[in-house]
């Protein structure tokens, strides 16, 4: 593993993002500059990126002129398109815009997130505001669908007010700053806008549909799993593993962004939940395989979703509040708040790493570390079915990842936080400005390209 972002000198120039901005417009850090790097590059062997947001402020929309900019989605974007992994699809080339993005204009983008429980079990609603945000502010114009999906297997509730596990209190108690935020409240309220909505899938979990149905809500198997069939609010006809169905085929402008929050799972099972265990859970377990799925059978399982049914485009875990002394997220003395989300489209590097050195640094409990037995087994699990279902790799469809790894010397964690203090801002802005041109890879070379150079000062001025 190597770390762009450890410890570095202190360097108390003060630039803020705005002075930054006006020296590039008016071409002061031209004579310096080389070419700006923004299009994907060739990779060799197994070297898998992880983006990693610390410092996320704790009221995150700080921009009024932007009321739902999350301020770690703001930092993530450009930390990705630094390293090729451009968020939106679109012909113009940028920082955040390249032929192969992740997003097109027309896309039908599904956010997974947990909301089979409340407080701070579920997914935080705060960075997925942040994230429908995003989608929406295209450059070309967005003309798709977001959906927020979930299947509690009959204990969701998108409107976080689930009474299960709860002692039977069902109030409305959302995973943000304002608890009254939940996942309706963004749809309902917040954006009130026919582009975004939601669908929770329990009610239709135990409904059959054939591959010849393109008109029943239910779940449709695929050997020994399953994944949903249902009809979007915008009347676009979704079928998980195939696409979008038209009528007369399927389209393959069909997204999913998985989101789950980092916690504890249970003891003797998957121990922690991160990026595959959730995502898995967007099957059906009303067909009576649960106990297989969840123990013997948990990193098959979680391998084929993401292999064979829909590879997510991005996953993004949300270590805003961490439980790790429960599955609930309840009460407040079982979490700890971090404020970070660490993202990659390997999921089992994402899970390897956020379990070592964001979830295990918080308790020192073993069972919460992926080289404990019960863990390393699954993961292991997990890769080993992706790789023999060929892999990740789908450029077409904005996937760069080939073959996942939970060997951390295969893993690339990118950072902006280039002095290691936690946050992101000008002093770090200093640094890489006092090593212009360093070609030895420092922490200020933030893109990790070999040389501190236009494109780092660009990632770190837009995570300002």
């Amino acid at each position: 593993m190597r770390l762009a972002g450890g410890r570095d000198m202190q360097y108390n120039h003060r630039m803020d993002r705005r002075r930054f901005l006006k020296l590039l417009a008016a071409g002061a850090l031209a004579p310096l500059a080389r070419p700006l790097r923004l299009l994907a590059r060739p990779r060799t062997g197994i070297l898998n990126d992880l983006f990693w947001v610390t410092g996320v402020p704790e009221y995150p929309f700080t921009d009024p002129s932007r009321p739902d900019s999350h301020a770690a989605v703001r930092r993530l974007l450009p930390l990705m398109g630094g390293r090729g992994l451009k968020f939106y699809r679109s012909p113009e080339v940028g920082l955040l815009t390249g032929p192969f993005g992740l997003i097109a204009p027309d896309d039908v983008v599904l956010i997974k997130v947990n909301a089979q429980w409340k407080y701070r079990g579920c997914t935080n609603s705060d960075l997925v505001r942040g994230l429908i945000r995003a989608v929406l502010d295209h450059p070309d114009g967005f003309r798709g669908e977001v959906v927020i999906i979930e299947n509690g297997q009959g204990r969701g509730s998108l409107n976080c007010d689930t009474s299960a596990s709860y002692e039977g209190d069902s109030s409305v108690h959302a995973n943000a700053n304002d608890e009254s935020h939940s996942f309706l409240r963004l749809v309902d309220s917040i954006f009130a806008d026919p582009r975004v909505s939601a669908r929770l899938l329990d009610p239709i979990r135990g409904v059959s549909c054939r591959a010849s149905d393109h008109v029943t809500e239910g779940y449709r198997a695929f050997e020994n799993v399953s994944y949903p069939c249902f009809t979007t609010a915008g009347g676009r006809r979704v079928e998980l593993r195939e696409g979008i169905w038209t009528g007369a085929g399927y389209a393959q402008n069909l997204k999913l962004i998985n989101v789950p929050v980092l916690k504890h799972h249970d003891t003797g099972g998957s121990e922690i939940t991160a990026s595959l265990k959730h995502f898995y859970g967007v099957l059906s377990m009303s067909d009576g395989h649960s106990s297989f799925r969840h123990y013997e059978g948990l990193g098959e399982t979680a391998g084929k979703m993401a292999a064979a049914v829909r590879t997510p485009v991005l996953n993004i875990i949300d270590a805003i509040w961490v439980s790790h002394l429960s599955i609930t997220g309840y009460p407040a003395s079982t979490t700890f708040r971090l404020n970070q989300i660490l993202a990659s489209q390997d999921p089992v590097a994402l899970d390897y790493w956020a379990a070592k050195h964001i979830l295990y640094p918080i308790d020192q409990n073993p069972r919460h570390h992926p080289d404990y037995p019960g863990i390393a087994a699954w993961l292991a699990a997990a890769r080993d079915t992706i790789n023999g279902l060929g892999g990740l790799a789908d450029p077409e469809g904005g996937i760069l990842v080939g073959a996942p790894t939970a060997d951390e010397r295969e893993m690339l964690v990118l950072s902006a936080d280039v002095n290691g203090d936690g946050t992101t801002d000008s002093r770090d802005l200093g640094i890489v400005m006092s090593r212009w041109g360093d070609a030895s890879f420092s922490p200020a070379d933030i893109d990790q390209n070999g040389v501190v150079d236009l494109t780092d000062f660009v990632i770190l001025s837009e995570s300002l």
